[in-house]
């Protein structure tokens, strides 16, 4: 014998299957990182106690100003990012939902994830090398160069490794830093060709270099409009391609003769 439900208590039986599904949507683990802006350090002097550029075979200039590489802060690819995580830093400026590919590449277990950003820090800091022993004309069988840099991976410190190294043996090339004094910032990839790349997190980064005492960021032409996105006040965007434009935006930023290109 069948009973019939009450239309109150059929909805109710209806709808435990539904809220079950949300709340399992709300709780469940999603494929996010979020991010935050991370710490910096200038590439024209000392991170955790060691020089971050140690060159010899040629003369080294003494160098004012800074160059401050620029870094995002992830959560780790195991920790579990839900819903309201999500929520909550979609409403926050000094957070970012980031896609967990995006942030870590190539996926795998953590140990597996280091060994690829390590290798990739590796192979950004050959090409920054010989892209700026390449723009200086010097060769690198003569200039040896050593780039270290703790408990940061990836590429996105090439062009400021670059950028290091030339102010560092040439400066502006009249004599006077590369920087001009002041506490400049950024972030890109750079290939041995000298070619700069983007990197993502640039409007994390912006705040990072503010936070530092930055008032000019250098960031991939691609990503200008992220860039503008979340920019902090008083931090001035310098959009670039190469690394030769690089320097010529910074010494015409430092001369006021020729163009500063802008964002």
């Amino acid at each position: 014998m069948l009973s019939r439900l009450t239309r109150p208590r059929a909805l109710a039986v209806c709808a435990l299957p539904v809220v079950g599904l949300l709340a399992t949507a709300v709780f469940a683990p999603l494929p996010f990182s979020v991010a935050q802006p991370g710490m910096t350090a200038n590439v024209l002097g000392e991170n955790k106690g060691s020089e971050v550029i140690t060159i010899s075979g040629a003369p080294v200039r003494e160098t004012r100003g800074q160059l401050r590489m620029t870094t995002i802060e992830a959560t780790s690819p195991d920790t579990r990012v839900s819903l309201p995580d999500v929520v909550d830093s979609w409403f926050r400026t000094d957070q970012a939902v980031m896609p967990r590919d995006s942030v870590y590449p190539g996926g795998g277990d953590v140990r597996e994830i280091e060994r690829h950003n390590e290798e990739q820090m590796k192979q950004s800091q050959d090409a920054a090398t010989e892209a700026a022993l390449d723009y200086l004309g010097l060769d690198d069988k003569d200039v040896r160069v050593a780039l270290k840099l703790a408990d940061v991976g990836g590429p996105s410190a090439g062009l400021l490794f670059s950028l290091g190294i030339i102010d560092k043996l040439d400066g502006d090339g009249t004599g006077g830093d590369l920087t001009g004094g002041r506490v400049i910032a950024g972030t890109g990839t750079i290939d041995a060709a000298g070619k700069v790349g983007a990197v993502g997190g640039v409007a994390l980064k912006t705040q990072a270099a503010r936070r530092d005492g930055a008032t000019v960021f250098l960031v991939p032409e691609a990503e200008c409009g992220d860039a503008r996105a979340e920019l902090p006040k008083g931090l001035r965007l310098i959009p670039v391609k190469t690394l030769k434009g690089t320097v010529a935006a910074l010494e015409a930023l430092e001369t006021g003769k020729g163009s500063v290109p802008r964002c």
